[in-house]
């Protein structure tokens, strides 16, 4: 079997394993929340294992592995950080699915869980290319790739912070975070995350087949936009701070930082 079939069916079934192994852990602690963690961290030891099992040229590999291994350790333990300091208290999102699957809530959420290590290895095609291109010289697109990476994770990183510092004020509790990337932005660490992915799929540009990539970008911006980013953070925002957030919504972009709008009278 060719190794572009044979790495992602080694990864998958590992990854499975894994997860399995995770929703066992989710139900002692009676928290899956922890799957985004183990979700986060999982695209380093993948792409740790396509840098180390493909055939591509060793210097692109190293710098894939080098890249995908920070951004991957960096999201990872941010939410473990989060979800550590309000455990046992789950995440809205897993609340929720605990309602709707009532009925049948263990083999939904093990079956969530396997989707949740497919996911990786689907949206981990542009860590694939990249590790299996063997041209032996870097292409300008990808200098542009790692330059677009450094800025979004800088980015993201920095609006993380600006969040935590202005949560950890109490004169700020019940307010809307507004400030730095946040007077541009409703969400600046969602949009930085994207540009995270852009910057994977322009990698992986430079590649034969590296078009497919695109998949990966385009998936998350649907999650962020239409599931599970963008709609349930502001839907749990409107209930915890009511008319000041709509009325940041009123003023302030939803994804791409732009300049603040006047609020309608």
């Amino acid at each position: 079997m060719p190794p572009a079939l044979l790495l992602p069916l080694a990864a998958l079934v590992a990854l499975c394993v894994v997860f399995g192994c995770l929703y066992l852990l989710a139900r002692r602690l009676d928290n899956y929340g922890i799957v985004d963690i183990a979700w986060s961290y999982a695209f380093g030891l993948l792409v740790a294992f396509y840098a180390f099992a493909a055939p591509g040229w060793l210097p692109r590999r190293l710098l894939l592995g080098a890249l995908a291994v920070i951004w991957s350790a960096r999201l990872g333990t941010h939410l473990l950080l989060r979800i550590a300091r309000h455990h046992p208290a789950e995440d809205t999102r897993y609340a929720q699915l605990r309602r709707d699957w009532a009925g049948n809530f263990a083999p939904k959420m093990a079956g969530f869980f396997q989707l949740q290590a497919a996911s990786v290895v689907l949206l981990g095609v542009p860590f694939l290319l990249i590790a299996l291109h063997r041209d032996p010289r870097f292409h300008p697109v990808e200098f542009v790739a790692a330059a677009l990476w450094l800025l979004a994770v800088l980015g993201e990183a920095t609006a993380d912070a600006q969040l935590a510092a202005f949560k950890r004020h109490r004169s700020h509790r019940g307010r809307v975070c507004d400030v730095g990337l946040w007077r541009f932005s409703r969400h600046p660490n969602y949009f930085c995350e994207w540009l995270v992915w852009v910057a994977y799929f322009l990698f992986a540009l430079a590649a034969p087949w590296g078009w497919l990539a695109v998949i990966a970008p385009a998936a998350i911006l649907y999650l962020l936009l239409r599931v599970t980013g963008i709609p349930i953070a502001e839907q749990q925002s409107l209930r915890s701070k009511g008319d000041a957030y709509h009325r940041y919504q009123q003023t302030t972009s939803a994804f791409i930082p732009w300049l603040p709008r006047r609020a309608p009278r």
